[in-house]
């Protein structure tokens, strides 16, 4: 594990060994290491809109692979709950629907849409039952805005919610997200040949804008684009536009007010990026497939229509492919037996650099 050690000095640091990309142990590792410990986006609360709604999921398919489900119970409240029966681990809810309560249809038994136990057939005879171990495991549920978020080891994980999120929410505070309308034909799914931690990598840093991206190079002012370190898991690029067309309309409280903002991309550890544009959100959600590819679902939230397609939010299929074409690149040149560790640029991959500190920390526990 020493080949993960990071120098916390930009300007001395080695990246992380090439190793982290291609292990299949390593892939393995993360998922209790990064991914179950970490908080991971779900979606959106109109999933279940209604009293009765429930939504079956599995967080971080075919990785992770947990299966869980959403309800809206009678009170009115959300819950996350295990979507596994407590007697013999059948799937309880296994489609979108509207139920009462929830029934297991392997030997029936039932539970409330807040995952209490109510019954069981034939358990009479059953001793010191039930306890509290029948009723349906319970998710912390983290809601901002209409974003809802949660983590398998939420107790034992890397932070509370209100501390990953911190720096992003109050930095768009202003921002009305309850109004922020889910668009599932603007929403994309990207099925990328290369591990999921290079496609973090490639989004933390602005330099490769010039070189990869043509059409965005053309409205970022690339001599003011900034990244802001927030410790200990998230981090901030603010894209300035080259002048005030397509920029938002920040309000005096905001601490960039008075500069062309055509962007925000805040990223959270380990795979969630939060792209704010003057048209809404797009929100990134990097999952894991294998050591050498990954999955990239963009959710699309919608704020002012008529700011659509432009400015740094427009043509961003475009952007998604020059960044899966480059990335795809790196995945085949880091299974090369002469490619170990790289450098950093101390201006323009701090964001990198502040990733692969994470990575590197959090694997050698």
């Amino acid at each position: 594990m020493s080949d993960y050690f990071v120098d916390p000095d930009i300007a001395k640091a080695k990246t992380i060994n090439a190793d982290f990309y291609n292990s299949p142990e390593v892939f393995e590792q993360c998922k209790e290491k990064l991914f179950a410990s970490s908080w991971q986006f779900i979606g959106h609360d109109d999933l279940v809109n209604e009293i009765g709604d429930v939504h079956p999921f599995a967080l971080l398919e075919g990785y992770l692979d947990e299966p869980l489900l959403l309800t809206r119970d009678k009170t009115g409240a959300l819950n996350l709950l295990s979507n596994v029966c407590t007697h013999r681990g059948n799937v309880v809810a296994e489609k979108a629907c509207k139920l009462n309560n929830l029934r297991c249809r392997y030997h029936g038994r039932m539970f409330n849409l807040d995952g209490h136990f109510v019954s069981m057939p034939e358990f009479k005879e059953v001793e010191n039952f039930p306890t509290e171990a029948d009723d349906l495991p319970k998710l912390g549920l983290f809601k901002w805005g209409r974003l809802l978020f949660t983590s398998i080891d939420a107790q034992h994980g890397l932070a509370p919610a209100e501390v990953i999120f911190k720096e992003m929410m109050e930095r768009v505070s202003w921002m009305p997200l309850e109004d922020f309308k889910f668009e599932p034909t603007s929403s994309r799914v990207f099925n990328v040949k290369a591990n999921w931690a290079l496609y973090c990598e490639n989004y933390l840093e602005g330099f490769h804008i010039p070189f990869v991206h043509a059409g965005l190079n053309a409205v970022i002012d690339y001599g003011e684009y900034a990244t802001e370190l927030f410790f200990p898991y998230s981090s901030l690029q603010l894209g300035l536009a080259k002048t005030p067309e397509n920029c938002f309309d920040l309000p005096v409280t905001s601490p960039d007010y008075g500069k062309n903002v055509a962007a925000y991309y805040f990223w959270v550890f380990p795979n969630m990026m939060f792209n704010f544009y003057p048209w809404g959100l797009s929100v990134n959600v990097v999952e894991p497939v294998s050591p050498g590819e990954c999955r990239v679902k963009f959710f699309s939230y919608v704020w002012d229509a008529s700011k659509l397609n432009k400015g740094a939010g427009a043509g961003l299929d475009k952007v998604e492919k020059e960044d899966e074409e480059i990335v795809e690149n790196v995945q085949r040149g880091v299974k090369s037996r002469f490619y170990k560790q790289g450098r950093y640029s101390v201006t323009r991959e701090q964001g990198t650099h502040h990733f692969h500190r994470i990575l590197a920390g959090l694997m050698v526990k």
